[in-house]
């Protein structure tokens, strides 16, 4: 007789009554389902950092410090704990919604950051852990964490901080460009540019310094030409913004100058063309006259556009002039200039060993004080570069009275009936008291003595009485 190999069969499942009478089975559980809901229960949520996100285009209300998920890093790409972030007036254009191509809302801010290598992710060989970079991304640089390609990241020279460093790079980096790759610029040359007191503007000074026998005329505001001379002006003549200053150019350099660097655009375009000498150069970088009030206006964009004369080909060869642009962002992500602009970089941070340039940095600010620095910028008051710190502590802001949900102040709550009662009836008891204290001191006034306010006022009394009857 042999052994039966057959396993017993499973028992059915249980069958579970219903609302209505019937019977229900219930799923069978399968190992891949356990194992799905073991591992959601084991999943711990995700790791936070703050950033600075656009909630909406517009005001600086729309600016929020939220949390958001760490970034993971990507093949390719370089995981970097922000140290120091680089405020440009780029981005006030992005916040107002008037840059070219701008990504949905909500989105982090910011194109400059620097920090310390967190982590590398696959096929990046020229970057390890711990090492101390800058990076331009295109967005999402205003963060704790940020992922960036390794072709956007550069390493720092022995000796730069990451605030050096975003004081240094893209400044530097576009004044350099103007400057050596564009301009040609070369000793006994001249050259106008404006917004002087600005990060690019105090770049160019310095950059323009290097090379001998320069002219460099400076354009900003009046309220920044004292403090641009007491620090170590490289400007030679300083120049008012908003004042007719080609004349004032003119009486120094009777022939114009050789290059004009223009950021603002608008009316300045042609003011700047005329003033080129033959074989001049005007170059375009920016167009900071669109943003004129807290949120987009179409009517600024167009006015800078219809103030801008129409230059044709046949002109320019007729007056031996040029005209140009630089765009750094649309240099890198659009037209694929990274290699280029890494030796721009290169280039910049040897001079900065060398001693020959040193980034002017106006105030550093807390991630949460963003929008005040975003202010500053707007009102043309910086002179040198806005940073923001991750590490640093917000600015105290002032205590406000709490609202209600209407807005209005809240007032105090009121008393019940039996507080309002007890209150009444010590109130009450006080009254004779104190009534009683009142006469003695009135009387006391009366008689030229001092109010009896001792236990022996009674006995003494009595005494008095007892002489005057004896007598």
């Amino acid at each position: 007789m042999t052994e039966s190999t057959e396993t017993p069969a499973a028992a059915a499942p249980e069958k579970t009554p219903t609302e209505n009478g019937t019977t229900e089975t219930p799923p069978e559980e399968t190992p891949e389902k356990a194992t799905e809901e073991k591992e959601k229960v084991e999943t711990p949520p995700p790791k936070e950092m703050r950033a600075v996100v656009l909630t909406g285009f517009g005001g600086l209300k729309t600016v929020k410090i939220l949390k958001k998920p760490e970034p993971s890093v990507g093949e390719g790409e370089v995981l970097i704990r922000v140290k120091a972030c680089g405020l440009n007036f780029q981005d006030l254009i992005v916040r107002q919604g008037a840059i070219d191509s701008p990504p949905k809302t909500p989105f982090i801010l910011g194109f400059e950051c620097a920090g310390e290598v967190e982590q590398v992710g696959e096929g990046v060989t020229n970057f390890k852990v711990g090492d101390q970079v800058v990076a331009i991304p295109e967005y999402k640089a205003w963060a704790e964490l940020v992922a960036v390609p390794a072709q956007y990241v550069y390493a720092l020279p022995e000796g730069m901080t990451a605030l050096d460093a975003v004081a240094v790079t893209t400044n530097y980096v576009v004044a350099y460009l103007l400057l050596f790759e564009m301009a040609n610029l070369t000793p006994g040359k001249s050259l106008l540019v404006h917004s002087a007191g600005g990060g690019v503007g105090q770049a160019v000074a310095q950059l323009a310094k290097t090379v001998e026998n320069v002219t460099v005329f400076g354009v900003c505001s009046k309220s920044k030409h004292e403090a641009l001379k007491a620090n170590n002006n490289n400007i030679d003549h300083l120049l008012e913004r908003g004042s007719d200053y080609t004349n004032e150019v003119r009486k120094v350099s009777p022939d114009g100058v050789d290059i004009v660097l223009d950021c603002l655009c608008g009316e300045e375009c042609n003011r700047g063309y005329s003033l080129l000498k033959p074989m001049g150069r005007y170059i375009l970088y920016g167009a900071s006259n669109i943003v004129t009030g807290e949120t987009k206006s179409f009517f600024s964009a167009a006015r800078a556009w219809w103030q801008v004369d129409k230059v044709s080909p046949i002109k320019l060869f007729d007056e031996n002039k040029s005209l140009a642009g630089l765009n750094l962002r649309h240099l890198l992500f659009q037209h694929g200039r990274a290699d280029y602009v890494r030796r721009a970089v290169d280039r910049v941070f040897a001079l900065w060993g060398e001693g020959k340039v040193k980034p002017l940095v106006d105030s550093t600010w807390a991630l949460e004080d963003v929008a005040e620095a975003m202010q500053k910028m707007h009102d043309r008051k910086n002179i040198g570069k806005l940073v923001l710190d991750p590490s640093l502590e917000p600015k105290p802001k002032p205590a406000t009275p709490a609202k209600g949900k209407s807005g209005k102040e809240k007032k105090p709550a009121k008393e019940s009936s039996e507080e309002k009662k007890d209150k009444e009836a010590k109130e009450e008891e006080k009254k004779p008291a104190e009534n009683g204290e009142k006469n003695g001191e009135k009387n006391g006034e009366k008689n030229g003595e001092e109010p009896l306010t001792n236990g022996n006022s009674d006995e003494e009394s009595k005494e008095e009485k007892k002489e005057k009857e004896s007598s």
